[in-house]
């Protein structure tokens, strides 16, 4: 080791990548500034120290730390590790831009809590794009028009919400000037994978696992420029006034993750029950949050309380979220 410290270069290149800068004995930090108070002149950001942070990271770590552990269960038909939703969600990414997605494109969904609405939430980042995240309990008008504010250029949707979104997409096809997305239907599960219904049968359709297959696992991430990149977009339910709309960035998903750690009291490795909707502020950014601590995603189709109790004794589910009103409403305490 002292060696290493004889060679100035090399003692150069070691702090400078711990964004430290070397004082003499008879210097002080506020030296490196003139006295101007601005030390950032010389402690300033490198490759070798700074990356832009973004949700994107917790896969790849979890991918490296928690490889093997389960990382979604979905009934009896779905049951994945971190390495194949790592896997899953670089096909996806790749599919989307073979597609013509591109960066900063919006991707849109309309789907319940299910295995697909998990891994998109990282493929749409992975391809560079934006993921806005569709009420579920809108009607199709409101769909027509969050569609257009959004210029989504896909809709992921769930099978049983394929009647609304047909009627969505038809209201935006009446205006000769809007270019309605192209939609991509999710089915009940992995495998079997329904028909396409013939009334949606066009180059404008495609099925879920069909085109995640076409994608390739060895597609470079498209990583954000500056973590102040746009990474969703969320609107609200329009209950009081027109729907209104907001713009999270790469920083501040990451960020508030973390926060829902402290907040939640959650160690690693837990086991999240899907009763959150993953609509809602991207699930409060859980929908992230479990690649980092290397969690299992428990989903959950349809919010019931038998539902909801199954889940937690076949599981041994660890934590789960909802607002006290919702939580009130599902269990009746005797």
């Amino acid at each position: 080791m002292n060696n290493f410290f004889k060679s100035s270069k090399l003692a150069h290149k070691f702090f400078n990548g711990f964004n430290r800068v070397q004082l003499k004995k008879t210097q002080s930090v506020r030296h490196l500034s003139q006295l101007t108070g601005n030390i950032e002149t010389e402690l300033r950001k490198i490759s070798e120290n700074y990356v832009p942070l973004t949700p994107i990271s917790f896969l790849e770590r979890a991918v490296d730390v928690f490889r093997d552990r389960t990382s979604v269960v979905f009934g009896s038909s779905v049951k994945y590790t971190w390495e194949n939703t790592h896997s899953r969600c670089l096909k996806l990414a790749s599919a989307l831009v073979q597609l013509g997605i591109s960066r900063g494109d919006v991707v849109a969904t309309l789907a319940p809590n299910v295995p697909a609405m998990q891994e998109l939430h990282f493929a749409v980042l992975m391809a560079g794009a934006v993921i806005c995240t569709l009420n579920t309990r809108l009607d199709s008008a409101m769909i027509a028009d969050l569609l257009n504010h959004s210029e989504a250029k896909i809709i992921f949707v769930d099978q049983h919400l394929v009647q609304i979104s047909q009627q969505a997409i038809s209201l935006l096809s009446k205006d000769k000037t809007i270019k309605p997305p192209m939609l991509v239907l999710i089915p009940e599960s992995e495998n079997p994978s329904p028909p396409i219904p013939e009334t949606l049968s066009s180059n404008n359709i495609h099925e879920y696992e069909n085109l995640l297959a076409s994608g390739s696992s060895n597609f470079t991430i498209k990583w954000p420029k500056t973590e102040f990149d746009p990474i969703s977009i969320n609107y609200t339910s329009g209950t009081t006034s027109g729907s209104k709309g907001v713009v999270y960035n790469h920083r501040g998903a990451y960020l508030n993750t973390i926060a829902m750690f402290l907040v939640c009291g959650m160690g690693p490795m837990p086991t999240y029950l899907w009763t959150v909707p993953m609509f809602h502020c991207n699930g409060w950014c859980l929908t992230w949050g479990m690649a980092a601590i290397g969690g299992t995603n428990v989903c959950l189709r349809h919010i019931s309380a038998k539902n909801i109790f199954e889940s937690i004794s076949l599981y041994k589910v660890t934590h789960m979220g909802a607002v006290p009103t919702v939580t009130g409403s599902r269990f009746h305490i005797r």
